[in-house]
């Protein structure tokens, strides 16, 4: 199931997840929660301007979280919801499993950020809304039907 809130919860998890300080100064959330409540990925977004946010994935390890439903929502809330052009992702360099995530989910290396974690470089992943396979007519139509046929 896909929540909003706790979204203190859902922050300090993914802050927890990622090795980032958890500072998210303004910030919105998502969580995937399995059958029981428990919390099994969240995205915090943050760092809002007219054009562009941060996205910030955190997940449990060897857990089945990712979802198409989930995907559509992460990727709608910036882009059709508040209309943003761009999605940047702020990964700490030795955090692999993220760098892997992001490109599989089509973010683009942007740059290294020297020095900007206390003990880490942060590399930045950029997503522009024209080239983001997630919000396509066509993908939304298919998991929309897709949810139809499970409720």
């Amino acid at each position: 199931m896909i929540v909003t809130q706790p979204r203190e919860l859902i922050g300090r998890f993914v802050a927890d997840l990622t090795g980032t300080p958890g500072d998210w100064g303004q910030f919105t959330t998502l969580g995937v929660l399995d059958r029981d409540g428990i919390l099994l990925a969240g995205v915090v977004y943050n760092h809002f301007t007219s054009w562009n946010c941060c996205m910030h994935v955190g997940a449990l390890p060897n857990v089945r979280w990712m979802s198409r439903e989930l995907l559509f929502a992460a990727f709608d809330y910036p882009f059709n919801q508040l209309g943003m052009r761009r999605v940047t992702g702020l990964v700490p360099k030795r955090n692999k499993r993220a760098r892997k995530l992001d490109e599989h989910l089509g973010f683009e290396y942007e740059g290294n950020l020297r020095n900007a974690l206390p003990d880490d470089d942060m590399i930045v992943y950029g997503m522009l809304r024209e080239r983001c396979k997630w919000i396509s007519p066509a993908f939304a139509s298919r998991a929309r039907r897709q949810q139809c046929a499970t409720t």
